[in-house]
């Protein structure tokens, strides 16, 4: 297949365009740079110029693909309304341009559900729907068009994506613990998160473009719930630093704007995943990418 992917250079867009090649597919992917169609073009993979504000770039992407993978994300976590607005009018836009083709189309979820009380299945919808929601009620509107001709899947990301290079939330987590000398979790660190190593999400990426049915909802989670508790004391035995619980009211102060999230609860189970598409990962624990140094670059200032 000839598949568009945004977000083709970044973390987990760049080991998809990298699964996808090795299993055979053409990839375009978006770029926004001249650097990021020259990354792209070292891979083998062609590239399409443009952004998440060029509308007409995302329609002609997809609009020439045999399926879309749909990854990028503003992530403006100082203007969230933003990445929100953003990422509608994207989904929207790939969805218009793969009306009644019945190609499939693949795009980037998440895992939280607020007040469940316990882990996330496959067969709960996204509370989150309309334009002023969390990534704008994407997920509740891709499936819209499935009743439109769109093979549209759900790839729900666990939290934590992690691996060699990652500058995610836990990357956030370990240069707030190098900064303040502490490795903290909220409170008493019960809540949990998911984990996945992103070569296995990337893997499920791909089963899910070939073979899942409009309306899947993918769970890309390998550890289903990984206590905040235990991710502070993996980050502490890696750094040598003490963990200690910081307040509530501290925590945007101790970790940045990632203090509103690492308190909640976004524990997910795969079980339905597993057994449908024949996934099982095997990649590293995230306990066993953070003991053998894969965010040794997290916190460390580059060359000036």
């Amino acid at each position: 297949m000839r598949v568009f992917v945004t977000g083709a250079t970044g973390w987990i867009g760049s080991h998809t365009v990298d699964e996808l090649l090795t299993a055979g597919h053409q990839v375009v992917g978006l770029a926004r740079t001249a650097a990021a169609e020259a990354a792209l073009r070292v891979k083998g993979a062609d590239s399409l110029r443009g952004d998440l504000d060029d509308p007409g770039a995302l329609h002609r992407g997809a609009e020439h693909a045999d399926a879309v993978v749909h990854l990028a994300n503003k992530h403006d976590w100082a203007n969230p309304a933003e990445s929100n607005r953003a990422e509608r009018a994207a989904v929207e836009t790939l969805a218009e341009a793969l009306t009644g083709s019945d190609r499939p189309f693949v795009f980037a979820s998440g895992l939280a559900a607020p007040a469940l009380g316990r882990p996330l299945t496959e067969s709960d919808p996204s509370p989150f729907s309309g334009p002023d929601a969390p990534r704008g009620g994407a997920e509740n509107l891709a499936f819209e068009y499935a009743e439109r001709g769109v093979r549209a899947i759900a790839a729900r990301f666990a939290p934590t994506v992690h691996g060699a290079g990652d500058h995610g939330f836990i990357a956030l987590l370990v240069a707030a613990a190098r900064r303040t000398g502490i490795s903290g979790h909220v409170g008493a660190g019960t809540s949990a998160w998911s984990a996945v190593h992103v070569h296995d999400a990337v893997r499920l990426v791909r089963l899910g473009l070939e073979r899942a049915p409009a309306g899947t909802r993918l769970h890309a989670v390998a550890e289903e719930a990984v206590s905040t508790r235990d991710i502070a004391e993996s980050i502490g035995r890696y750094l040598n630093v003490p963990v200690k619980p910081v307040a509530p009211e501290d925590a945007v102060e101790h970790f940045g704007f990632l203090g509103r999230f690492f308190a909640l609860d976004m524990s997910a189970s795969s079980a339905v995943t597993r057994a449908a598409f024949g996934w099982e990962p095997a990649g590293p624990t995230l306990a066993e990418d953070l003991a053998a140094g894969a965010y040794a670059h997290a916190g460390i200032a580059g060359p000036r």
